[in-house]
């Protein structure tokens, strides 16, 4: 996966693309405190059961891990606290209404810094079944023991 310049991803939904089938991603900006921003600096984050919900027609992350900053006293921010996420209207309308109708979710599928901003790749995905999970498991095995054949070649040779 290549990241264009001046791109530095803090952390990764890394059950995501296994547990949801992702449709369609977009890039949102994220409202946050000072604190956040300072502990997001040194990574610590953890977005593996977050997901965005929408209240009162707008957009927000809720259970995203943010660790609280250790130097901030009594300013500091509660790690799971629900963070308004940033869109235009139209791209919020469009939203509304696949999750609404079609039973798609919204899932975060990374963090990351982007010309100092912080940025959250947000998914539009439907849940996979479990037979699709154990089939994806089963390629992941069988491209893993080709490739493990393909290494042990290549030093016999």
């Amino acid at each position: 996966m290549t990241t264009e310049p001046g791109i530095k991803i803090i952390c990764k939904n890394r059950k995501a693309r296994f547990n949801f089938e992702v449709e369609d991603t977009f890039e949102v900006g994220i409202s946050l405190m000072g604190s956040e921003v300072k502990s997001l600096r040194s990574g610590k984050a953890n977005l593996s059961d977050s997901y965005a919900k929408f209240r009162d027609g707008e957009l927000f992350l809720v259970d995203a891990h943010i660790s609280p900053y250790d130097q901030a006293s009594r300013e500091n921010h509660e790690p799971l606290r629900p963070r308004k996420l940033l869109l235009h209207k139209r791209e919020l309308k469009k939203l509304v209404g696949k999750v609404t109708e079609r039973g798609f979710s919204l899932i975060p599928l990374k963090l990351y810094f982007k010309r100092g901003k912080v940025k959250v790749e947000l998914a539009l995905a439907r849940g996979k079944k479990a037979y699709d999970k154990r089939e994806a498991i089963k390629k992941k095995d069988e491209r893993r023991e080709l490739e493990r054949m393909v290494k042990y070649r290549q030093r016999g040779m």
